[in-house]
């Protein structure tokens, strides 16, 4: 039961732009995969890369660059994200669920919006 004053969550948050919505989406997706990034060992990280290098019949010696990167797009095809419609539908209704994972990147990802 809600307490007195106290708006649901949907009248809080549901009427942000589809903007600013694919942005935090996007801030969402990059933070999950970070932090299963994170939980890699560099071998892991390195073995991961080499799979996915592998895969796409890439040969040779991999920079640091290229072992991330490659870690990264195999991290992000694996994980089970939802697509955005899905996520924002979620979001409109539960934001708490889904804020404290937010970095705050998307804040930088977003066009000049008028002042209004």
């Amino acid at each position: 039961m809600e307490s007195e004053g106290e708006m649901p969550p949907t009248d809080r948050r549901g009427t942000e732009p589809e903007e600013i919505l694919k942005a935090k989406y996007l801030d969402y997706c990059s933070a999950q995969v970070a932090d299963i990034l994170l939980l890699l060992t560099p071998d892991e990280m390195f073995v991961l890369a080499q799979d996915a290098a592998r895969e796409s019949g890439r040969s040779g010696e991999l920079g640091y660059e290229e072992i991330v990167t490659l870690a990264t797009e195999r991290v992000s095809r694996k994980l089970a994200l939802p697509p955005f419609d899905a996520w924002a539908i979620d979001y409109r209704d539960n934001p708490e669920r889904y804020d404290q994972y937010i970095m705050g990147f998307w804040e930088s990802e977003l066009p000049s919006l008028p002042d209004g």
